[in-house]
């Protein structure tokens, strides 16, 4: 909401110079002109000063300069997520437990970090204010590396508003995602906060460094090979060369397999790992 200026108009005019053959000293009262006898001209470094003042104004002003930027990022090094005033209210906050969160002057809903922010959508209030999301991306712009679309599902039919906000989210570079309840939603902001400088491996899957770990890791790979079927062929063999040697009769009577996983175990062993390009007949060179 924009609210009125306080300052009042006036209708005085700017005063201009006197002609360069009656200019005077830089100081002084100015005499045998058209202005007040009480007026000074100001300094060179006044004028400068001014002038400088004026630079700053209009570099603020612009949305596209560095300066708006930062303004738009205010709060991004938080160790809290930045909330949006206009969020006041909203029961996702509520549900915001395991990390703290603070009001601020940013332009997203919420600032989880320097590079991530989000932007809140209830689907109720879309289908009321469709432009409204349109607007808000628009003032975004692109001022974090990751922007989130996080929407509230709160309507009983949400199949077309989502499919809708789905290509919303593909043009803009934006990453939708649905929520089911305040509570869910609260979560995800929590998650992008906690995880905001960790490290890809810590969502990935730890595998351990030795022998046995390997090589069930490997042998599960195998379609219905399970990991106690990896803990009985290792039991079994002893090494992996001795499953490679085996025959197809030898891991079918093993406790667990059958023919058919036996088979494709047996398979999988056998086949080269760099797969033989066919040599077309016209290449291959004929016995002298």
């Amino acid at each position: 909401m924009d609210f009125p200026s306080t300052s009042k108009p006036t209708n005085q005019q700017p005063l201009s110079n006197p002609p360069s053959s009656s200019r005077q000293p830089a100081s002084g009262t100015v005499r045998g002109s058209n202005l007040p006898k009480s007026f000074t001209a100001p300094s060179p470094v006044t004028a400068k000063a001014t002038n400088a003042a004026a630079s700053v104004t209009a570099v603020s002003a612009d949305p596209q300069s560095s300066s708006a930027r930062q303004s738009a990022r205010f709060g991004a090094t938080s160790n809290s997520v930045v909330v949006n005033p206009r969020q006041r209210g909203n029961p996702v906050l509520q549900s915001i437990r395991s990390v703290p969160w603070e009001f601020g002057n940013v332009m997203p809903d919420y600032v989880m970090g320097f590079s991530s922010c989000a932007l809140f959508l209830s689907l109720k209030y879309h289908n009321l204010n469709p432009e409204y999301i349109h607007d808000r991306l628009k003032a975004l712009g692109r001022s974090y590396e990751l922007q989130i679309l996080l929407v509230l599902v709160d309507v009983k039919e949400p199949h077309h508003p989502l499919k809708e906000l789905a290509k919303i989210a593909i043009l803009s570079d934006v990453t939708l995602v649905p929520a089911w309840s305040p509570e869910e939603a609260g979560k995800y902001l929590e998650l992008y906060k906690i995880y905001e400088n960790k490290p890809a491996d810590m969502i990935r899957a730890q595998v351990e460094g030795d022998y046995m770990s390997q090589l069930t890791e490997a042998l599960t790979t195998v379609k219905s090979v399970n990991k106690t079927d990896a803990k009985t062929l290792s039991n079994h063999f002893r090494s992996l060369t001795a499953m490679v040697d085996a025959s197809k009769d030898d891991l079918s009577l093993l406790p667990g397999f059958g023919m058919q996983k036996a088979k494709r175990l047996h398979d999988v062993l056998h086949q080269p790992f760099l797969k033989k390009r066919n040599a077309h007949p016209d290449n291959e060179l004929s016995e002298i």
